[in-house]
């Protein structure tokens, strides 16, 4: 496999998210968005991994650090546009050989196989790829200027001609060059635009000039949705959570209200299980399969054995390890608890910190009291 150097531009204020949470610490489907990005590129395969952060934003650098032990982080002190902030990984890709590819940290439903047509291409003897969409609205989007399969330049909505804005083929967010050709190009890149800024797009027409062949390649227009305020937040949450309750169905879960059921990114559900409306599933939950999960549930951090019957109105919180045929009934909470096969928790309980038996029947109003102000006991 090819050497890969991919570099994650992350270094963006966020201010139109209105929040004192770093932008890319917003969650979709219950990770911070930079965190799928994260994902994406760990799937790609073997890589050399850089991310360009605000120096200001440690909460950020720090969740980098835990999520992707491999990243190298650089800074960009002062925002003079993303070919600026890409120089800022001049001690990763100034060694880098094979390929160089560019991301932006904003994009949570970015997949793998985003990278892997741009690495293809590259692959097939072009010197540079560069992704696009096409988007129902062009309006804010670099668009590509296209020559059959090559790619002439990539022009900045606020630079284009009234004729440029017509184009419905519009600059996504990877970029892909042979190492050799973005060390040469990417500082050669000037600020001469409407902005004053230095464009990662600029590195298009300067490939061109120097006599390398520029192509690029199409992308589904969800797979490459920015995130720059909560509006789309929330729409890259509804997009995500579709593409779960897809994945799930066709591999064999009923869900019987797909549109109101959350799912997290890291939830697992084995076939035949059935899944009622209204129900919320927080991150670290496995459900075995043959359970039946009614509405208006909501678990975190649990285990669902085979066969097992949850709710309507119940919660499962951290540490709940539910084995085979076993029932948690209507406004049952369980928490850090291990029922053994067959027991029922049928309603009106809380059973925390506790282990309960094979075939145990809790009784309704059933509350375990285990917790002195000090220590929490195991009931048993």
């Amino acid at each position: 496999m090819t050497d890969l150097t991919i570099i994650i531009l992350a270094a963006g204020e966020g201010t139109r998210m209105k929040s004192t949470t770093p932008k890319l610490l917003h969650k979709v489907a219950g990770l911070p968005i930079i965190g799928h990005v994260l994902n994406a590129t760990n799937n790609v395969g073997k890589n050399e991994l850089g991310v360009i952060t605000n120096p200001d934003n440690k909460l950020l650098s720090e969740f980098i650090k835990s999520f992707s032990p491999k990243a190298q982080i650089f800074t960009q002190n002062e925002r003079k546009g993303t070919a600026h902030a890409a120089q800022m990984a001049k001690p990763l890709w100034e060694k880098a050989t094979g390929y160089v590819l560019v991301t932006y940290g904003d994009h949570p439903l970015l997949r793998a196989e985003n990278f892997e047509i741009i690495i293809d291409r590259l692959d097939k003897g072009w010197d540079a790829a560069i992704l696009g969409f096409e988007p129902q609205s062009a309006t804010g989007y670099g668009r590509f200027i296209t020559d059959g399969e090559k790619l002439l330049d990539i022009v900045e909505h606020k630079d284009a001609s009234p004729e440029q804005r017509e184009i419905g083929l519009c600059n996504a967010c990877i970029l892909g060059f042979r190492a050799e050709v973005f060390q040469k190009t990417i500082m050669q890149v000037s600020d001469d635009n409407v902005q004053s800024e230095y464009y990662l797009g600029d590195l298009v027409p300067l490939a061109n000039k120097a006599g390398y062949k520029v192509t690029y390649a199409i992308a589904p227009s969800d797979d490459v949705i920015g995130v720059n305020d909560r509006l789309q937040l929330s729409y890259a949450e509804q997009l995500y959570q579709n593409r779960l309750c897809q994945n799930f169905m066709r591999s064999g879960v009923t869900l019987l209200g797909a549109n109101s059921t959350y799912f997290s990114y890291d939830t697992t559900i084995e076939p035949d299980v059935i899944i009622e409306p209204n129900v919320i599933i927080g991150t670290n939950v496995s459900i075995k399969s043959g359970a039946m999960i009614k509405g208006f549930s909501h678990f975190e951090g649990a285990v669902i054995g085979e066969n097992a019957i949850i709710g309507p109105f119940a919660r499962l919180r951290p540490g709940v390890e539910l084995s085979e045929n076993t029932k948690v009934g209507n406004f049952v909470e369980v928490k850090k608890a291990k029922i053994a096969k067959g027991a029922k928790l049928n309603h009106l309980s809380y059973i925390g910190d506790a282990i309960v038996g094979e075939g145990a029947n809790v009784g309704a109003g059933t509350i375990t009291c285990n917790y002195d102000g000090v220590n929490k006991a195991i009931t048993n």
